[in-house]
């Protein structure tokens, strides 16, 4: 990894870097605004969101920039076995670096620390990088919905045990 890019818990001076990261990531990729992370009220408060208990959301920085991020939370309904990876989302200047493989391991060893049994994860059918990113890892397609995320715009689901 280069010396200009770091991987840190996300902290309240990045709230509105990374929600606009993210919002502009998914008008980029032509996602719809409704039933996604993009009306997500958590979006412009992230530091305060991924606060609670089991909860991480880490950023990418580069050169003082926030440019991507990906965080850990418990999942809606199963929140004593299952987490969610939350929020993954990367300005195409730093797509193809190998920065996902690493954002996704390090929420995985907090999801791991806070003891979830699995991981569960909900993307958008045209998002392929990344699902492909996902398999790599080791997560699994799904042919239904866990949890109560509402977005319901997200129609692809995957899983990984821990």
């Amino acid at each position: 990894m280069s010396n200009n890019i770091v991987i840190r818990e996300i902290s309240t001076e990045d709230n509105e870097q990374m929600a606009e990261v993210i919002r502009n990531v998914l008008v980029e990729l032509g996602a719809p605004k409704v039933g996604t992370a993009y009306e997500d009220t958590s979006l412009d408060k992230m530091t305060e969101t991924y606060s609670a208990e089991r909860s991480v959301y880490f950023v990418i920085e580069k050169e003082g920039e926030i440019v991507g991020g990906a965080g850990i939370a418990p999942l809606a309904g199963f929140e004593n076995q299952i987490c969610e990876l939350q929020k993954m989302y990367f300005l195409k200047e730093i797509r193809g670096l190998g920065l996902g493989k690493k954002l996704i391991q390090k929420c995985l060893e907090s999801a791991i620390i806070f003891k979830f049994k699995k991981c569960y994860l909900e993307t958008l059918p045209y998002m392929v990088s990344a699902q492909k990113l996902y398999s790599k890892v080791g997560f699994k397609s799904l042919d239904k919905p866990m949890g109560n995320t509402g977005h319901y715009s997200c129609n692809v689901w995957m899983i990984k045990a821990l």
